[in-house]
């Protein structure tokens, strides 16, 4: 495996980075000492610039090539937060903070992007710039976007941009890529169902929200059975169901059910939004209640760029050889904020194993250090490719 000998020497002590990182978890956008760490790190290694506070509590970090012919920027983005849940790895290293760990892999992903730092900071082998994106609130905050609207991209020219994400299953030492359509599209909705409470025994003098929200739950699985292609990938779960009374001889005035729709294209997006509000108002119309529904849009389909998806392949098959690159993975139904960042620049987002490991966000998972080098070698060699050294 062509990792770089330098990287490889650095293995150790960003392994050491990544375990700190993994034990002092932060979540969302409370993200202050994490990015503290970075900042930290990002001064020892002598990068040309530092910026805090970008999308709230971002880090921004700038390295220049030796040369600077084209005013060429490409953009490196990396994750910081970790995950509500408690950690049950046993790990040495485990998350000193109850209820908080990194079950995604953010640590590695932040770690990663530093040793690459460090090595592009030392070798300087390029002509263009290097951005150096650390984000905060991934996990459901939509840090990507508010580092977006905070106007990161004109900022500092950013070109392109990249980034990758940990999977579970992947043998270290692979990639998986595709162009167009990776990771899902995450909108959530919420259905109010509002009748007349009243007596079980006297069922006929009320108006059953209960059973009306059975209705409409029930038939919200036809959006997907029915109205869209069957070739086509969308997930509609509702989550929660809940009515105003607990006890079982009561009709509840008013039950409250929350989902999530996941798609991979804006036209099945639209679709489902709309159909969700058809099926619960005229459903309960049919048995004399009410329903009012809340659409909140989340995060967009993450979409690679096809020029740039053929950059990162390129990329990886230098790192790991051609036999270790999926260049057309099947798409998956999670989502990604760093799609946010493809809306507003070309790029490409790739997946790097992380061996047979639990699944991320479950209490056992960790993220697999040998993978360090390989996700560092690949940010390296993407800059190098698209921004060659001018001798």
């Amino acid at each position: 495996m062509p990792i770089r000998n330098r990287l490889a020497e650095m293995h150790s002590e960003i392994t050491g980075w990544r375990r700190h990182l993994h034990e002092n978890p932060e979540l969302m956008f409370d993200v202050h000492e994490t990015a503290a760490f970075v900042q930290t790190r990002l001064k020892e290694f002598g990068v040309d610039e530092i910026t805090p506070g970008i999308g709230r509590t971002g880090v921004v970090a700038v390295i220049k090539g030796k040369t600077d012919t084209k005013g060429r920027v490409i953009g490196l983005r990396a994750d910081m937060d970790a995950l509500p849940i408690h950690e049950a790895t046993g790990l040495d290293y485990a998350s000193t903070t109850d209820g908080k760990m990194h079950a995604c892999g953010h640590d590695g992903h932040t770690s990663i992007l530093l040793g690459a730092a460090q090595y592009l900071a030392e070798t300087r082998n390029f002509d263009g710039t290097a951005v150096l994106i650390f984000q905060p609130a991934e996990e459901g905050g939509g840090g990507g976007r508010e580092m977006c609207r905070d106007g990161m991209m004109d900022r500092w020219g950013v070109q392109e941009v990249y980034g990758l994400h940990n999977a579970p299953g992947m043998p270290v030492g692979t990639f998986a890529i595709r162009p167009g359509a990776l990771l899902a599209s995450a909108d959530e909705f919420e259905i109010v169902v509002t009748g007349k409470g009243g007596h079980a025994a006297e069922p006929q003098e009320a108006v059953d929200t209960t059973l009306v929200a059975a209705q409409i739950l029930v038939s919200l699985q036809s959006i997907v059975a029915r109205n869209v292609k069957p070739i086509e990938r969308v997930v509609l779960t509702v989550g929660t169901l809940e009515t105003d009374s607990n006890a079982s001889n009561v009709i509840a005035h008013r039950v409250r059910m929350k989902g999530t729709v996941r798609t991979l294209d804006n036209n099945n997006r639209a679709l489902v939004e709309q159909r969700i509000r058809d099926v619960a108002t005229h459903t309960a119309l049919a048995f004399g209640a009410t329903a009012e529904v809340t659409w909140e849009d989340g995060y967009p389909v993450t979409v690679n760029h096809e020029a740039e998806t053929a950059f990162a392949v390129e990329a990886a098959q230098a790192v790991v050889g051609e036999a270790n690159v999926e260049p057309n993975v099947e798409p998956i139904m999670p989502a990604e904020d760093f799609s946010f960042m493809l809306e507003e620049r070309p790029g490409a987002y790739i997946f790097l194993g992380n061996g047979d490991s639990a699944q991320c966000h479950h209490p056992e998972y960790n993220f697999d250090d040998e993978a360090i080098p390989v996700g560092c070698s690949w940010f390296v060699e993407l800059v190098e490719r698209r921004m060659p050294a001018v001798d």
